[in-house]
């Protein structure tokens, strides 16, 4: 019965403590899960008890307050929750925009989840869905600004409940610290029969008839982790629990705070079964009103973490709706390798990092001229003082300028080149330079070749073939540019018949009946400098690196089949020729003066410089001959070794020919018996000369 010194329960409501990490996982559900859904999602919190601190100067109590804590695994299904903490499962909802976060209708939210509370209560008693909430959020995921608002919906009962005589007592006093159990359960003293090792029995709380049937209401104690550290006041939990006792059993009886063990007459019949009683719940704002809360995550956090998620979010919108295939991550992890840092190189590392892509190095052995900033936009005038700073170092450090995410590395290299003979004092130098060129190669998977002469461009040709990497060629001309993918390794495994050989596809040398030569030589001031249309970099540039994207996003890769030169276009994505983002070519010639782009294919040539298999084979025979040397019976490691240094020594050699000797690759691939057939077959021409038609 109710004392006359009863008063009424007031409850600690709950206040929400949203970690850092909660924000970033959203920001992460909403550009890769819901995009542009506006799906309800399960979200799990959870509160421990309550907790308070003594004030040094005054030594009272401050309370810490009645959270609910919601932290990055918030979106897991299984969240691995802080121990002696109570699990509480709620219902998320993102909206899209501002004006959808304002105009939703709350009431209805609310009332759903409250809906769902009651009738858990009456139907299956399940005490897991008394603390069920509601979060409703708009993500301003460009200025990292989260608005945000909580529900915690707790029906109301009437009459209040109120608390008799003796009022508040310590639970640990009178339960003893070895039966408080988590969550919700229940306490009755132990019967002498039992030798309990405690003077009380616990049971859950879904079991109170059957565990209070012969116990006196006085001694009936139903326990709760109270997350109020408030001595008068319980937490916002026991609003429920309490309802849920009166909708199924209870008429009087006794309920626990975490300080205390309070009396809670009932003087009024149950509630009735068929009506959900009213509920309130909505969080305040840090004014103390009814609204939103806002969680402004920009001034804490890192700039270069800003930047990082910035490029992600720009990409990642292209799969809210036009892309949903569409692989970044693969984009991302392509690591790049750009021969030339100079207008081409310059234009497209900033297209690559538009992409995302993460791994950057730029080759280049000159340094920046004044000319050099206007038309290469990772250079500035300052870089052209003193002489002027390595191309490819400073381009790299502009590159991180612009994006400290980046892995840009800058080498300053110079690439032999057929045509131009190697004096004997730089021999070792050259040396040391191959081994870095295809050292380089080895360690990328996509190959960019920017370089301003022809035969710069053969070494790492051979390389990119003979190593199976992605190689890609743009090349300029006054108001025209050829962008052009190589032709991928040919694949053991492919059949000889089989339909479209990717290994057929030719390479920047292939349309060529001479081999690479000096052709900076004897040259005059327009010759040595790029006379080209200044907007023609930026066009070329961009077009080979969506070329090298469409090649990623091809299911075939570098494999992928060039549409033939009679393919329609017809948007069919079951075509062999089409990735996500449509077709991939094997080259792309744009003419400016027509604002022209034309498609070609172009088929490998069997005696070609760059990748015949006879220029290859000097390459790839380094590696044969030393694994079969290393698995000769009765060898030892030793003579490998010294095995494996005369190869190389032989294979270097080889291309010191190819550096030292013009003939040596039309020699080497056959185009000097093609040069002799021809004149051959111009002479076996009767010409039939009339002198009186002349």
């Amino acid at each position: 019965m109710a004392s006359a010194k009863s008063t009424i329960v007031q409850f600690t409501p709950f206040s929400s403590l949203v970690q850092p990490t909660f924000w970033h996982e959203l920001t992460r559900v909403k550009i890769d899960v819901l995009r542009l859904s506006e799906d309800r999602l399960p979200v799990a919190a959870s509160y421990s008890v309550g907790r308070s601190v003594t004030d040094r100067e005054t030594g009272s109590e401050v309370d810490l307050g009645c959270h609910l804590t919601l932290g990055g695994e918030a979106f897991q299904p299984d969240p691995q929750l802080p121990p002696n903490s109570v699990s509480c499962t709620g219902t998320f909802k993102n909206f899209n925009t501002i004006e959808e976060f304002k105009a939703a209708d709350k009431t209805a939210l609310f009332n759903q989840t409250a809906d769902e509370i009651w009738e858990g209560i009456k139907t299956t008693g399940d005490v897991a869905l008394l603390n069920r909430f509601l979060l409703i959020t708009f993500a301003d995921l460009k200025k990292y600004k989260y608005y945000y608002w909580f529900a915690f919906p707790a029906l109301v009962t009437k009459p209040a409940w109120t608390i008799g005589e003796p009022g508040w007592q310590g639970a640990g006093d009178v339960l003893g610290h070895d039966v408080l159990a988590t969550a919700y359960f229940l306490a009755r003293p132990a019967s002498s029969s039992s030798s309990p090792s405690s003077p009380y029995e616990i049971a859950p709380l879904s079991e109170y008839a059957a565990f209070f049937a012969s116990v006196p209401p006085a001694a009936q104690l139903v326990c709760f982790v109270d997350p109020s550290a408030s001595a008068q006041h319980p937490g916002w939990p026991l609003r429920n629990v309490l309802a849920f006792l009166r909708a199924r059993f209870l008429n009087q009886g006794a309920a626990q705070s975490r300080f205390g063990v309070v009396e809670v007459p009932a003087d009024a019949p149950p509630a009735a079964a068929a009506e959900r009683p009213a509920a309130v719940g909505w969080e305040r704002n840090t004014q103390g009103k009814l609204g939103p809360r806002l969680a402004d995550l920009a001034p804490m956090m890192d700039p270069a973490r800003l930047a990082d998620q910035a490029v992600d979010l720009n990409l990642k919108l292209m799969r809210w709706r036009i892309l949903p295939a569409l692989n970044l991550e693969k984009v991302a992890e392509t690591r790049c390798l750009l021969l030339g840092a100079g207008t081409l190189g310059c234009y497209i590392a900033r297209t690559l990092l538009a992409w995302g892509v993460r791994t950057i190095t730029l080759v280049d052995s000159a340094t920046v001229s004044f000319s050099n900033p206007v038309r290469q936009p990772l250079f500035e005038f300052a870089d052209c003082l003193e002489g002027g700073k390595p191309k490819a170092q400073c381009a790299a450090d502009s590159l991180k300028r612009i994006f400290p995410g980046v892995n840009a590395q800058g080498i300053s290299l110079s690439i032999p080149m057929p045509g131009h003979p190697i004096p004997p004092g730089n021999v070792e130098q050259v040396k040391q330079d191959v081994a870095q060129l295809e050292k380089l190669v080895d360690e990328h998977d996509a190959v960019f070749l920017l370089m301003d002469s022809r035969e710069s461009r053969w070494l790492p040709t051979v390389l990119g073939k003979a190593k199976g990497k992605i190689v890609m060629n743009t090349a300029l001309g006054f108001d025209s540019y050829l962008v052009m993918r190589h032709g991928a390794r040919a694949d053991s495994t492919e059949p000889a018949s089989a339909p479209r050989p990717t290994s057929k596809l030719g390479c920047y040398y292939c349309n060529d009946v001479v081999a690479p030569a000096d052709s900076l030589t004897d040259r005059t001031l327009d010759q040595m400098c790029t006379v080209t249309r200044p907007g023609l970099a930026a066009i070329a540039s961009a077009t080979a690196v969506e070329l090298l994207v469409s090649v990623l996003q091809h299911p075939e890769g570098a494999n992928a089949p060039a549409p033939p030169p009679d393919f329609k276009d017809d948007s069919d994505e079951a075509s062999p020729y089409r990735s996500v983002l449509g077709v991939v070519p094997h080259q792309l010639r744009g003419f400016l003066a027509q604002f022209r782009t034309l498609p070609i294919v172009g088929s490998a040539y069997d005696r070609c410089t760059g990748c015949s298999e006879a220029v290859r084979s000097f390459l790839r025979f380094l590696h044969s001959i030393l694994r079969l040397l290393t698995f000769l019976p009765g060898r030892s490691g030793h003579a490998c070794c010294r095995s494996y240094a005369r190869t190389r020594k032989t294979g270097f050699a080889v291309l010191l020919r190819a550096f030292n000797e013009p003939d040596f690759l039309e020699a080497l691939t056959g185009l000097d018996k093609l040069h002799n057939e021809g004149e051959a077959a111009l002479e076996s021409v009767d010409w039939d000369e009339d002198d009186d038609e002349m």
